[in-house]
């Protein structure tokens, strides 16, 4: 029986601090000592009409989050407390919240969708509650039923769906949700709040709905259904409808020919005449064509060889109605816009939107926008010239350079004169178009740009001039700079036209950094980062004293921010966030002068200075810039080489620490790369502190707490160890191969159906072969004999591998590698193993004949290996 739990609920959101410890202490105690019975009686809570809406959301709350968790470690957990639950009691709640669909409380019908749904997706998948969709449909059908428990219904097929496979239901399931979230868009039969609920569900049960797609009378039943909805009386049915359609573009673009006359009438209208946030929607379903041309076009390149899915060429056909749509919503910016990320309006969608059919048409955009720039560019006012730069910025990626270079070049000067706009906007989006003129038509590599030695110096002062704007235009100008600078990169040869503006442009950049003006905008850290692009892409024959004056002025900087008084929250996050830029540009400027053997001794000689405020840094105990000092101190370690030992025992610590750093699971994942670093760096000398550092990572592996992305460079990083200590691996080689057989076997059960597994799949077993390899190497001088107990499992992950045509490049190079490594360095004993896995040779061949030069070279390596192997007497 479920126990009264009201008065518990309602204390736990009691003001009175004592009260509400002692009611969350006892709903504790409860659900650790009896679960099943405390679901049930926040089951009963959320089910009865008669009991206060406090107790009932919280109830709600509650009964979610025992069943679901963004943790994935958390979530597998509370699925198997369910599984463990009485099938009986298990029926009751699911009854109970079934029964609170009916409810005259919004709220608790609200909940309840939700909380079905969770259930829902852990049944489902396992053939448990088969009858829920059979209830819910008849929720929708018996005679009388009233439309709150429709709109309620609704609302949870549609989070149903949203939260399950479209594998795990059958057919003729579809078939009936489809007509039930159909029927209950019919504007005639249904209140606003049911269509509304029949919409959104709609949008998470498109995903299913790949038969009905290809039956032409049910598609057409469909489409008809949304685009009526699409002209309801409401906004927001409006808005969910067209939220279908962008779904419907991107998901069936191959079935709309038939429908694409009215949709571009559909959509022209609402862009034109409806309330912003259903226009913005009608813009995002030409954005959703466009993407899908885009990715089509790129799939039927010659590089890939592959025959592309049909292509209707929409964008190109609505071309000459669609262009002057889109520049029509240019001119209604808001007042108060600047190119923000966080600013998303009709002016900024129109725009993006034109950038797409840009790229998905090419040359013939330019005679359809050009006329409205020349027209609107001096106009006298704002909204014209602000709307006038914007389209040209937005056509710059897509047509030829051959089409781009004489407007540019015409319109350069004209653009530069521009950026003294007496409008903030109009000089905030010049500065973001000659951003993108620096960014698509300046590579000089390759033998054009617009920019030459004459008009340079012009260019570089406009921009240094205009970096002194308010914070978003200066934040623009830094974009431009970086992408300046960015073109200069490959001049390294010769002579970089860069190099004699190098002082004034990164003194420009530290002012910029430094300004207080810019607290509020991304000022400061778009300056940090268009240095460290300055100092990456200069010509280090001419910038290496410049760079090396910059050294201790950074490094000053970084020392500074330890004396700043920490009072709030907010001066401990603006001190990370400052300590996070600084410790990016010294990571840049000690990678940049390492990079050549005259410049190293730089480094050397301010080595110590520099880990002492790394190590400062860490002291701060703050994970943001954990990861930007650990960085860091990654290419400090291959700057000093064997050098950096005597910094392993102050640093020891805080690697330690980055490899236990669970919750902020990057910094994990990036401590985990810079022991690769130093690896390489220290060669045997990291010895001393194996034993602990292999521990950590064998426990990493084993803790289902630690984020999946950081498996696979653990695994790496196992190749790295073994390959600096050589034989002294030999004990650590029995509990590493063991998690990485058992690994293996797990790529093996990974659903394949599952994109974002797969990807992880792959990235896993690259880097089980990449350990394979080291381990491998670092045996060749001796103790070889050690890896063959695993041989045979190498060679059975390669064929299982082999046989997978959804592995990627990366994958079959290393498993090709580690096959070669092999075969080279245990040699004779494997010979048996070679004879008998007879896939080998087929595998080989197939790498052969790649397109990949890197993976025809490494096959070409192993093959010898191999043939060696087998040609030798025994």
């Amino acid at each position: 029986m479920a126990m009264e739990i009201t008065q518990y609920l309602l204390s736990a959101q009691s003001p009175d601090a004592r009260v509400r410890t002692e009611a969350e202490t006892s709903l504790k105690q409860f659900q650790e000592q009896n679960l099943p019975q405390f679901l049930l009686s926040l089951s009963h809570e959320l089910a009865n009409n008669d009991k206060p809406a406090e107790s009932r959301r919280l109830a709600g709350i509650l009964l979610k989050n025992s069943l679901d968790a963004k943790d994935s470690a958390t979530k597998d957990h509370l699925v198997k407390q369910w599984f463990a639950i009485d099938v009986a009691l298990k029926s009751q709640i699911k009854e109970l919240l079934l029964r609170t669909l009916a409810s005259s409380a919004q709220e608790a019908r609200h909940t309840s969708a939700q909380v079905i749904a969770k259930v829902a997706s852990i049944e489902i998948p396992q053939k448990q509650w088969p009858e829920l969709v059979g209830s819910l449909l008849n929720n929708m059908t018996q005679q009388g039923s009233p439309a709150h428990l429709k709109q309620s219904t609704l609302e949870t097929l549609g989070y149903v769906c949203e939260e399950i496979s479209h594998h795990d239901l059958v057919q003729d399931e579809v078939n009936s949700v489809l007509t039930a979230v159909v029927q209950g868009m019919n504007q005639s039969e249904n209140s606003a709040d049911v269509r509304l609920a029949a919409a959104k569900a709609l949008l998470n049960a498109l995903d299913f709905s790949q038969t009905n797609f290809e039956n032409e009378m049910e598609r057409t039943y469909i489409m008809k259904m949304v685009c009526e909805t699409a002209c309801s009386k409401e906004a927001v049915i409006r808005q969910a409808a067209f939220e279908c359609l962008v779904s419907i573009a991107s998901t069936y673009y191959d079935v709309l020919a038939h429908y694409m006359e009215t949709l571009f009438q559909l959509t022209s209208n609402a862009v034109k005449g409806d309330e912003e946030n259903v226009a913005l929607q009608a813009i995002e379903f030409w954005s959703t064509i466009c993407d899908e041309e885009i990715d089509r076009q790129e799939y039927d390149s010659p590089d890939t060889g592959d025959s592309s899915p049909p292509h209707s060429s929409f964008i190109q056909k609505a071309l000459p109605h669609l262009v002057p749509m889109l520049l029509e919503t240019m001119e209604k910016q808001d007042e108060d816009q600047d190119h923000d990320d966080d600013v998303w309006n009709i002016s900024m969608a129109g725009g993006t939107c034109l950038g797409l059919v840009s790229r998905t048409v090419g040359d013939a955009i330019v005679p359809l926008v050009m006329p409205f720039v020349e027209i609107n560019i001096r106009n006298p006012n704002w909204r014209s010239r602000e709307a006038a730069t914007y389209a040209f910025g937005s056509i710059l990626e897509g047509p030829t350079i051959d089409k781009l270079a004489p407007m540019v070049a015409a319109g350069l000067e004209f653009l530069l004169a521009a950026t003294k706009d007496e409008n903030n906007h109009v000089r905030d989006t010049t500065a973001w178009t000659l951003s993108r003129i620096f960014e698509f038509l300046h590579t000089p590599d390759s033998g054009f740009s617009v920019i030459s030695q004459e008009n340079l110096p012009k260019i570089v002062k406009v921009l240094l001039e205009s970096i002194k704007d308010v914070p978003n235009v200066a934040e623009k100008v830094c974009g431009a700079i970086y992408n300046l600078a960015q073109g200069y990169e490959d001049s390294a040869a010769g002579s970089s036209l860069l190099s004699p503006y190098l002082t004034e442009i990164i003194t420009h950049l530290l002012d910029a950094a430094a300004r207080t003006d810019g607290a509020e905008s991304k000022l400061r850290t778009a300056a940090y980062e268009t240095l460290n692009e300055v100092v990456r892409c200069s010509n280090l024959l001419e910038s290496s004293g410049i760079i090396t004056q910059l050294l201790p002025v950074i490094m000053t900087k970084l020392g500074q921010t330890m004396d700043v008084a920490i009072v709030t929250t907010e001066d401990r996050e603006k001190q990370a966030e400052l300590q996070a830029s600084l410790c990016g540009v010294l990571q840049v400027i000690i990678q940049k002068l390492s990079s050549t053997e005259e410049t190293k001794p730089i480094i050397s000689q301010n080595a110590d200075q520099i880990m002492v405020l790394f190590l400062r840094v860490f002291g701060c105990h703050s994970s943001s810039v954990h990861e930007e000092a650990m960085l860091a101190i990654g290419a400090l370690a291959y700057a000093t080489g064997a050098e950096f030992l005597k910094y392993m025992p102050e640093l020891f610590k805080y690697l330690q620490m980055g490899l236990q750093n669970f919750e902020e699971y990057q910094v994990c994942s990036i401590t985990v790369g810079v022991i690769g670093d130093i690896c390489r760096a220290l060669d045997d000398k990291i010895l001393p502190f194996c034993d602990p550092i292999m521990g950590q990572l064998i426990e990493n592996l084993k803790n289902d707490a630690l984020h999946r992305s950081v498996k696979p460079p653990i695994f790496s990083s196992f190749g790295d160890i073994a390959l600096a200590i050589g034989a002294h691996f030999e004990r650590y080689v029995g509990a590493t191969l063991q998690i990485m057989q058992g690994a293996a076997q797990v790529c093996a059960q990974m659903d394949t159906l599952d994109e974002e597994l797969m990807d992880y799949a792959n990235q896993l077993r690259k880097s089980i072969f990449e350990a394979y390899s080291g381990i491998l190497q670092g045996f060749k001088d001796g103790k070889a004999e050690v890896m063959m107990p695993y041989a045979q499992h190498l060679l059975q992950f390669v064929e299982v591998v082999s046989k997978d045509s959804l592995r990627d490049e990366g994958v079959t190079k290393a498993a090709v590698a580690a096959m070669g490594d092999l075969a080279d360095v245990v040699g004779e004993q494997t010979k048996p193993l070679f004879s008998n896995f007879t896939f080998c040779g087929e595998f080989l061949n197939e790498c052969l004949e790649s397109e990949d030069d890197d993976l025809r070279d490494t096959a070409r390596w192993a093959q010898g290996m191999i043939a060696r192997l087998m040609l030798s007497s025994s």
